[in-house]
């Protein structure tokens, strides 16, 4: 998609837009599009979360569907983070298991609160996820696929993403940062597209080859876009007028180039898409209705703004 007009023109406010659909609002807190996917793609009985960032920077979270639906967090390398290995032995984590069980039911029949309810749903999620924790030792497969990837810190993310998806995650986020080269823009790229670039397409082609593509979306996207022209420190600097994305696989046709800027990249020339036609897409490729409504209090809050259109054109 090479229309993309958006309306977020620095680091945080476009982090929450590009992944909520929404700007910030005082009195709504919106939820990311991978608590999105998780709560109508997720499969609420796995033991592996349903949504899973790695080194992302996305600020929202599950927002006012509630922490069922908040991420689970793994840092640059890929790694569980410390706090999911317990220093117990088994039969004491067990024991304070029960006791914390018989503790919280006792509490629940007189205490019917939200929050309650989410610390006993958030503590029965952490438990699951040891028997899952081998999912996450990679280093036989970085081994064998290091070098498809790329051999570094952000192929090996991808990797474990793919590794994920494999394992029937929903929603996997994978980051990768330094793209702000308001100085220096080409000697910076240098270093991080080749990077992306080779990972990205290794990416691909492992889905691809494991029958996965077809079924999953892969989003590639930043939160803004850089000036067409050049600063006088070789840099470029926040542009969100005309820039690009891009979508593979599950639901969208390959080979298409969607939306043009003018000559100069200055504007989109025809065919604009803003951050809610963009997430209506998404939510439509993936079958989900992007019109149902969340309700944030007694506010209904649709999964992508009122007003967005769906972007048929790009929809196999």
């Amino acid at each position: 998609i090479r229309s993309m007009r958006t309306s977020q023109i620095d680091h945080p406010g476009g982090i929450y837009l590009m992944h909520t659909g929404y700007a910030r609002a005082a009195n709504v807190r919106f939820p990311e599009m991978g608590a999105i996917i998780a709560k109508y793609c997720g499969s609420p009985e796995a033991d592996l979360p349903d949504f899973v960032k790695i080194s992302s920077q996305g600020n929202a979270g599950a927002g006012f569907l509630g922490p069922r639906y908040q991420p689970f967090s793994l840092g640059r390398d890929g790694n569980l983070p410390p706090f999911s290995t317990s220093q117990l032995t088994p039969e004491k984590e067990s024991r304070r298991h029960r006791l914390r069980d018989f503790i919280e039911e006792q509490f629940a029949r007189t205490h019917k609160a939200d929050p309650a309810r989410m610390h006993r749903e958030a503590y029965d999620r952490a438990r699951r996820l040891q028997n899952v924790r081998h999912v996450f030792d990679t280093d036989d497969e970085w081994a064998k696929y290091g070098d498809k990837y790329g051999n570094t810190k952000f192929g090996r993310r991808c990797m474990i993403a793919r590794r994920l998806v494999e394992e029937g995650v929903s929603f996997v986020e994978v980051g990768q940062s330094g793209y702000d080269t308001h100085a220096d823009n080409f000697t910076g790229h240098k270093s991080l597209v080749p990077t992306m670039d080779r990972a990205w397409s290794a990416l691909l082609d492992d889905l691809e080859e494991r029958g996965l593509l077809q079924d999953t979306l892969v989003v590639w996207m930043g939160e803004i876009g850089r000036t067409p022209r050049i600063n006088n420190r070789s840099g470029r600097d926040h542009y969100v007028r005309s820039w690009s994305t891009a979508l593979a696989g599950c639901g969208v046709k390959g080979g298409l180039v969607y939306g043009e800027s003018d000559k100069d990249g200055i504007d989109v020339k025809d065919n604009p898409v803003t951050e809610g036609d963009f997430f209506g897409t998404i939510y439509k490729a993936l079958g989900v209705d992007p019109e149902i409504e969340n309700y944030s209090g007694v506010r209904p809050v649709p999964l992508a703004p009122f007003g967005h259109k769906v972007v048929t054109d790009i929809l196999a």
